[in-house]
């Protein structure tokens, strides 16, 4: 199952609790500003109750998008570790979207989030409370690798059977019947069904002629159905 790597822009986004990654499938990079001097007792607490699965970056000088750096910085080394992961960046900066989708072209999983739970894994199951956390870990990665469901296989008639269908509807038709060979060959197309091929359509049209049920006299056809229809 993947790993699911959060990398946390704590100057945008203030994580107060981390109760949802607190599992095997998640690992989890806190990235401070040096201005994020104060944190809440519950988030270091929740940080502690990670163990070796979260840790902090705290950069030491500011600057114009200097967070965002760092997050790109360890994200390439995280991906050239671990390129079978999902990475998470949590963050309301829409400027990342541009390397998310770069990540992504090269076969990477990725995804920005705006807070911990809106998440893929944890959004797809919030309709679906009782559902673990190692199973909505793993909901995203999972998606692509359903199988699409197997339709229903429908059993062919013959030509034969298809020319006895197509005669008994003619031949409830007071009025109403093909009276050109464009006309006829659509006709047979709508009578006998989409999963036929026109070459399958072509072989009930000649048995129509073949055994004089339809005869062309000018341009026009002419039907003579047998009686026991």
């Amino acid at each position: 199952m993947k790993i699911n790597y959060i990398l946390i822009d704590y100057e945008n986004v203030p994580v107060k609790s981390l109760s949802l990654l607190n599992s095997d499938y998640f690992k989890v990079k806190v990235f401070l500003g040096p201005k994020n001097t104060k944190l809440a007792t519950e988030f270091v607490l929740a940080i502690k109750a990670l163990g070796d699965k979260a840790d902090f970056i705290v950069l030491q000088a500011g600057g114009h998008n200097a967070l965002d750096f760092h997050i790109t910085y360890y994200l390439g080394k995280m991906i050239a570790e671990d390129p079978n992961g999902f990475y998470h960046i949590i963050s309301k900066d829409t400027g990342f979207d541009s390397l998310v989708a770069h990540v992504k072209r090269t076969g990477v999983s990725i995804q920005r989030s705006v807070s911990i739970e809106g998440m893929p894994c944890f959004a797809a199951v919030a309709k679906a409370p009782a559902v673990s956390i190692a199973i909505a870990a793993s909901i995203v990665p999972a998606v692509a690798k359903i199988p699409a469901k197997k339709t229903k296989s429908v059993t062919k008639k013959k030509a034969d059977e298809l020319v006895d269908l197509v005669l008994a509807n003619f031949s409830k038709r007071q009025t109403g019947k093909p009276r050109t060979e464009k006309t006829l060959r659509s006709t047979l197309k709508t009578l006998c069904g989409a999963q036929y091929s026109d070459k399958e359509i072509d072989a009930v049209y000649a048995r129509i002629f073949k055994k004089n049920y339809v005869v062309i006299e000018g341009e026009k056809l002419v039907y003579q159905l047998p009686v026991s229809l």
